[in-house]
């Protein structure tokens, strides 16, 4: 019976979102995901796009921390999408994407000294310093 932990889950991946927001603050190198005013994600991953995708799980996997690639091919390129006769080109935004986005680890029982690694790891492989942060 999981279903009845969802609310609470939910509110702690939120929180853990807004403390990688903080961590990361404006590292360059890094793009975070936007969170608009206008709506309130759930946060059951935590994707971040880089220019070296494969460097940045191979550092990570060094320091044994997970990282993912949950949607590595774009819709439109599936086999199961194929009948909408869209074609390589067609959304040249997700296209460039894809290949730069890795989903850090994010859980709800995800520890802020546990984000703080995984941030600092992430900064060492593009090369920024650590930033200041209260953990």
């Amino acid at each position: 019976m999981k279903l009845k932990h969802l609310a609470n889950w939910t509110v702690a991946r939120q929180e853990a979102a807004k403390r990688y927001q903080e961590l990361f603050g404006k590292a360059e190198g890094v793009i975070t995901p936007l969170q608009p005013e206008t709506s309130r994600a759930v946060y059951h991953l935590y994707v971040v796009r880089v220019q070296d995708r494969a460097g940045l799980q191979k550092h990570l996997a060094d320091a044994k921390i997970d990282s993912g690639i949950h949607y590595p091919v774009p819709l439109h390129q599936q086999k199961a999408y194929v009948h909408l006769g869209y074609k390589t080109g067609d959304f040249p935004v997700t296209e460039k994407i894809a290949p730069e986005i890795v989903s850090l680890p994010m859980f709800p029982q995800l520890r802020r000294e546990q984000q703080a690694r995984v941030v600092d790891k992430v900064l060492e492989f593009v090369g920024q310093p650590a930033l200041s942060r209260t953990n």
